[in-house]
């Protein structure tokens, strides 16, 4: 693309928690910007987001993908299984979504110099080695998932080499929702899944030993810096700049999952006077690292990008439940 033009943007995904949101901030932040938006609607379920329509079209269908994506300057990759239980249950699916679905967009990207916003996942590190976790980290995913995501990292980066530039996002986990057309946008995060129990009156289970953290961050926050990656991409694209940056998507607020129940069950009782019990309880899941601090240093993505993060679990979680 030339210097000056408005660029056009396609999301994958768009239909989502997180794809929804990114959309509605490209046409807030960038109203002259054109936002195409593809889903298979496989979960997701908005269908317009302000004047942008979610078009039905699925990653695994290259010639459909490929059409859809005919104009765009950069594409937005968030359409994939996400999730641990999902991918485990329907490995089947997640290798054609996420492995040759994303293969389908960067191999896309290749041929027309595309660009490429991509997430794979903290789930790619597996056992953290060290601290503070940065892209650097070596990579040795423990469940199917993150398999998948590092399949994602490695086929990116070695089509983009000489072809196109990709912004790829080391993703820690979310929580919050956010709202398209008066309607609350949410996905089963283990903050969301606190907050909606307590809002029920029912008990907060945390799985054992529940000293478990991990790193977790707005999907707001998230949404902000996909647009931030694709302002900066707009220039690469106009000086012809191709190949692979990473970046860490992540907040300073690493709990344990007892601290996030703790907080909930605290926040529920002080605003609306109700009162959850948190339990124990034994843990069904495997494949997944169970250390007790997840420090993530962002600082490549704050400097580059000009990003930070905007929300906190204690302000989200005290506005979530606040009559």
């Amino acid at each position: 693309m030339s210097a000056g033009d408005a660029p056009a943007i396609a999301v994958t995904g768009a239909a989502g928690y997180i794809g929804s949101c990114v959309v509605k901030h490209l046409r807030n932040d960038h109203p002259d910007w054109t936002v195409t938006a593809l889903d298979n609607f496989y979960l997701g379920d908005v269908r317009e987001v302000g004047d942008v329509t979610v078009e039905h079209v699925d990653v695994r269908d290259r010639g459909r993908l490929e059409r859809a994506l005919d104009g765009a300057d950069i594409v937005m990759h968030l359409a994939a299984l996400s999730g641990v239980p999902d991918c485990e249950d329907n490995q089947d699916l997640a290798y054609e979504v996420n492995v040759q679905g994303t293969e389908n967009v960067a191999w896309y990207c290749r041929k027309t110099g595309t660009g490429l916003v991509f997430p794979f996942s903290m789930a790619t590190v597996g056992d953290p080695e060290e601290f503070p976790i940065t892209v650097d980290h070596p990579r040795d995913p423990l469940n199917w998932y993150g398999r998948t995501k590092l399949l994602n990292e490695r086929a990116i980066e070695g089509l983009a080499e000489g072809a196109f530039p990709a912004h790829l996002f080391l993703k820690s986990n979310l929580y919050g929702d956010h709202e398209i057309g008066g309607e609350r946008v949410s996905k089963g995060t283990v903050t969301n899944f606190f907050l909606d129990r307590a809002l029920a009156g029912e008990t907060l289970t945390v799985y054992e030993p529940g000293s478990q953290s991990r790193n977790y961050i707005h999907v707001e926050d998230v949404a902000r810096a996909y647009v931030r990656s694709a302002e900066r991409m707009v220039d690469q694209l106009a000086a012809d700049k191709t190949g692979v940056e990473k970046y860490e998507l992540a907040s300073d607020e690493d709990p344990s999952v007892m601290d996030i129940a703790e907080l909930v069950a605290r926040v529920a009782s002080e605003e609306r006077d109700i009162d959850v019990d948190v339990e124990l309880v034994e843990n069904p899941r495997t494949g997944e690292t169970l250390v007790d601090r997840f420090p993530v240093d962002a600082t490549r993505t704050h400097e580059t990008l000009g990003w930070r993060v905007e929300h906190s679990l204690e302000d989200t979680v005290r506005e979530r439940l606040r009559p």
